[in-house]
């Protein structure tokens, strides 16, 4: 695929976050992730998801459903073992890194456009320290559809300004916050998700179904699987409106 080697080690810890007031709810939770089936959204280059009845009523007592799926398919979030060798797995990830207050950024984008550090800088709702920023192009509308694949992503500065901002995690509602599959070139080494999770801040994708939320703080809960020693793992994502 590409040479990661120079950047296989070198995960450079959690940033500390002071713990963060969520306030009161002023709306219902709402589900932020697409159910699990085998046409929810994944990139190309992993196999597509298959979910099969390995019992089944009436020739069996009992229904049960079997799948087989890359764990960064569908509404998922990446675990600094994603990128960094010795960066936590999943089941290391601490609770308090899945939940909590953050900004949902409105941030509407053409094809193949890339969303700077200016564009968080100058969006209508400020991002604060131990935030999760969700960035909301409305690109979760083209799921299933060829232009998906021609998603924005974010610019290296753009993650650099996120870690200074101290966020916590950042959820898109596209593929990835890296370059689209088919702009890259060969050696592409996704310096996005090094930054981030280089300095713990997570990373969730294909988020869907928030733009009520958009231009609003909300609260969130990542609820991704617990899977001993992955490097991501597939989450119901919920989140309910604070202002």
């Amino acid at each position: 695929m590409c040479d990661t080697a120079a950047k296989a080690t070198g995960w450079r810890g959690w940033m500390k976050l002071d713990e963060r007031p969520v306030g009161p709810a002023l709306g219902p939770w709402i589900d932020l992730s697409h159910p699990l089936t085998e046409h929810m959204p994944t990139v190309s280059i992993f196999p597509a998801p298959r979910f099969w009845r390995l019992k089944q009523i009436p020739a069996d007592p009992l229904n049960v459903t079997m799948m087989e799926m890359a764990v960064h398919s569908g509404t998922h979030v990446d675990a600094p073992r994603h990128f960094f060798a010795d960066g936590p797995a999943f089941h290391e990830v601490p609770l308090d890194r899945l939940h909590g207050p953050g900004a949902v950024l409105n941030l509407e984008k053409e094809p193949d456009s890339v969303i700077s550090a200016e564009d968080l800088a100058n969006a209508k709702i400020r991002v604060e320290p131990g935030d999760i920023v969700v960035i909301h192009t409305g690109w979760w509308r083209y799921a299933g559809t060829p232009q998906y694949d021609r998603h924005p992503c974010l610019s290296v500065e753009a993650a650099q300004w996120l870690v200074e901002k101290r966020a916590k995690l950042l959820a898109c509602d596209f593929a990835t916050p890296d370059l689209p599959v088919h702009r890259r070139s060969p050696g592409f080494d996704w310096p996005v998700h090094h930054v981030l999770l280089g300095s713990g801040v997570l990373v969730s994708e294909h988020v869907t179904n928030h733009a009520e939320l958009a231009d609003r703080r909300a609260e969130f809960m990542f609820l991704a699987l617990n899977i001993s020693e992955s490097d991501g793992a597939p989450a119901r994502v919920l989140a309910r409106r604070l202002s």
